[in-house]
């Protein structure tokens, strides 16, 4: 898998394909055995952390996205290799995983072709590889289509792989196997969420900052301007606590507890009723306070508020939203 696709696919994307189900027996026996205390999806993966910290995957294996050492895709959990106890969270890009450990370390597995594993290689890997340069000292990690990045302790972003946008922020647009510091944040970062093609953080200042492509406004800097390195999100006179990437698009919970976001709309992904794609963050429509969390997929949105409900907005065509329906929706819907 390589090469920029005329659709991306992310890391909130869910498990799809043409599979045959296994018996529902097998199934439900196979998950009822896994306590999991997070899942993350890739194009055609997905994978649970458990709550003994060990990893399990399913679905696609094509280029070894499930870590356990074969190229066979699988309908039941399989256990990655090398990874029973230690991981603390996952990401998942389009065909490639990724785990922090509970040591700092980063370990990646899967399509490699662009060097989205950052151990200094572009061989694909089905079993776990340490990223260079990352075996401590990494808070989180997030993964894009086709790139990856961590957030180290110190409060810099370091990121890896394709870079044909700008996504890796390092001010160049070549690829890099190996992690590269994203240019002006080294220090001061708190968060950092990967999309598309695109890259964004929050600054200790409650600041917005972007960097990738930039063809619909994902950057938030009120242009359509790709940028090789971070650019502040504009309008944003609340701050933001946290952020999130989508496929094309990118949100926020603000300060005051609301939740904006900026891009590509046509299918609704910004939730502020017109449809109409923004360069700079605009209102998701109803909540303008009490948001709690925020997750952008491919291009639908999901925030939960304060009180436990769920809210979704965007292209609704699979059933994305939730809501019992096949359709887009323009602005949120419980």
């Amino acid at each position: 898998m390589s090469g920029r696709l005329g659709s991306c696919v992310l890391a909130s994307v869910l498990l799809l394909g043409g599979t045959i189900a296994a018996p529902a027996q097998a199934r439900t026996a196979k998950r009822d055995a896994i306590l999991a205390s997070s899942v993350v999806g890739g194009a055609l993966h997905s994978c649970a952390l458990t709550t003994t910290g060990g990893v399990e995957c399913w679905g696609y294996n094509g280029d070894g996205e499930l870590g356990n050492g074969t190229l066979t895709s699988s309908e039941v959990p399989v256990n990655v290799t090398g990874l029973a106890s230690g991981v603390v969270a996952l990401a998942a890009g389009a065909w490639h995983t990724c785990a922090l450990l509970n040591s700092g370390g980063v370990e990646c597995w899967g399509d490699n072709e662009l060097g989205e594993l950052g151990d200094g290689t572009t061989t694909n890997r089905t079993t776990p590889v340490s990223g260079l340069g990352l075996a401590s000292g990494v808070a989180a990690v997030t993964a894009g289509q086709l790139h990856t990045c961590a957030l180290t302790t110190a409060g810099g972003v370091e990121c890896w792989g394709y870079n044909g946008d700008g996504e890796l922020g390092n001010g160049t647009t070549a690829d890099s196997a190996k992690p590269v510091s994203v240019a002006s944040l080294t220090t001061g970062v708190t968060q950092v969420s990967a999309g598309g093609y695109h890259t964004c953080a929050i600054t200790s200042d409650d600041e917005a900052q972007c960097w990738g492509a930039n063809d619909f406004g994902e950057l938030g800097d009120g242009t359509t301007t790709t940028s090789a390195v971070p650019v502040a999100v504009t309008g944003l006179d609340n701050g933001a606590q946290s952020i999130a990437a989508g496929g094309l698009h990118t949100c926020v919970i603000t300060n005051a507890g609301g939740a904006q976001c900026w891009g590509f709309n046509r299918d609704g992904e910004l939730g502020d009723g017109t449809g109409v794609e923004s360069d700079q963050p605009v209102d998701v429509a109803g909540l303008t306070s009490g948001v709690a969390r925020i997750a952008a997929g491919l291009a639908h949105t999901c925030a939960v508020t304060n009180a436990g409900a769920a809210e979704c907005w965007g292209d609704g065509e699979d059933g994305d939203l939730g809501d019992g329906a096949n359709a887009m929706d323009l602005a949120p819907i419980g």
